[in-house]
């Protein structure tokens, strides 16, 4: 499935994702993600970018899992990002054989 991809700011993506029923927090558990990435898909991605500052920049996730937890990830939108899970789920929407993150 092709993720929904938002413009929105942070908290408003959190509160749309919610009432989708992603209430699992995976940055308290980004250990699932960086064990198992293969068992999880992006269903949709927010983007909120700052008006002035590139550091404001972040990516909320809207993620499922084959376990069937549906959570969120929120992270610093930039190319030097050092989370793990993070880079984990930007390889999974660039590298995924099903291409589920293209535009």
């Amino acid at each position: 499935m092709k993720p929904i991809y938002h413009y929105s700011t942070v908290s408003e993506a959190l509160d749309e994702l919610k009432e989708l029923g992603f209430t699992y927090d995976y940055n308290i558990y980004q250990e699932d993600i960086i064990k198992k990435p293969a068992e999880h898909q992006v269903r949709h991605v927010y983007r909120y970018e700052g008006n002035s500052d590139p550091g404001d920049s972040a990516i909320v996730y809207g993620i499922t899992s084959s376990s069937g937890k549906r959570g969120v990830f929120v992270a610093g939108f930039s190319a030097k990002t050092g989370n793990e899970a993070a880079i984990v789920l930007s390889k999974l929407c660039i590298e995924n054989n099903s291409n589920q993150c293209s535009t």
